[in-house]
């Protein structure tokens, strides 16, 4: 089933050697696109994706997502463009309004409220327009309208991660959207727009097992109980992908069905344990 694409998201670099090995690896392993994040503790985007596709031949590469606030828009223009010279033209831009405020005040930069940011995040997508010849294809992501209108309008890809601010606790702390409201947040996508798009899930957690409930139970000791997540109800969560490799694969044929995705990020620690499901899938 060669409609699907495949991607990890890399976040811990601990040399140039195991960096080049952990990228041919993903390659390998026949993920299709390998992505960096943009948070501050975390590699350096633009140097981290030009030196993992000197390491590999056919993945792509990209951010998921740029904190489009951080940067001056002209300036990043100029990143993008050399970036996507040295990666060969295997470049995915990926733009976000960023949401932790902790690390804009680790930064000393203002965390200006929503508006604000997606008029950022907005004035960054007409920069590179104007400013790029050739803008190499363009990832927005988020969940809030104005950012997934701004994606509709503009976006070859649409970034889902199915989470939300948790109301009535501090900034940072995320719960999940169920299953009717993706569907709604999707909906709100389609009904923005007429253009073509892909859709991208940024999967939360993966649990490979017969019985993957004692392990999710484990992971929800940190979420406020007030939010009503049990390890039984992850399961089905979108974000989520629990069960035997042939049980996952199903739910991804499902969600493609259900929301369109077909387009799937996994984190790094989940690279080889999700693996065996892009075979099944790809048999």
């Amino acid at each position: 089933m060669n409609d699907f694409r495949f991607g990890v998201s890399l976040r811990f670099l601990t040399g140039r050697d195991d960096w080049a090995a952990k990228c041919r690896r993903a390659e390998e392993l026949g993920y299709d696109t390998i992505t960096i994040p943009d948070h501050l503790g975390m590699p350096a985007p633009f140097p981290a994706l030009v030196a993992a596709a000197q390491a590999t031949e056919r993945v792509r590469v990209g951010h998921l997502v740029l904190n489009a606030p951080f940067y001056n828009p002209v300036l990043l223009a100029r990143e993008i463009e050399s970036t996507a010279l040295l990666t060969g033209g295997r470049l995915d831009v990926g733009l976000g309004s960023g949401h932790m405020k902790s690390e804009f005040d680790d930064a000393g930069l203002r965390f200006a409220p929503p508006k604000e940011r997606i008029e950022h995040l907005a004035r960054t997508v007409d920069v590179l327009r104007d400013r790029l010849d050739d803008v190499p294809p363009l990832l927005i992501a988020g969940n809030s309208d104005g950012v997934l209108r701004l994606a509709a309008e503009h976006a070859d890809i649409v970034g889902f991660a199915g989470l939300k601010h948790a109301k009535g606790y501090p900034p940072g702390t995320f719960d999940l959207a169920g299953p009717d409201e993706l569907d709604e947040r999707v909906g709100f996508v389609r009904s923005a727009g007429t253009r073509p798009l892909e859709f991208n899930m940024l999967i939360q957690n993966v649990v490979v097992a017969d019985d993957p409930v004692p392990v999710l139970a484990k992971w929800l000791a940190d979420v406020p109980a007030e939010l009503g997540w049990s390890a039984e109800r992850l399961v089905e969560a979108p974000q989520v992908l629990a069960g035997t490799p042939e049980q996952i694969a199903a739910k991804i044929l499902a969600m493609r069905d259900r929301y369109g995705f077909t387009y799937f990020t996994v984190f790094e620690m989940f690279l080889e344990e999700f693996a065996p499901v892009i075979a099944l899938l790809r048999s």
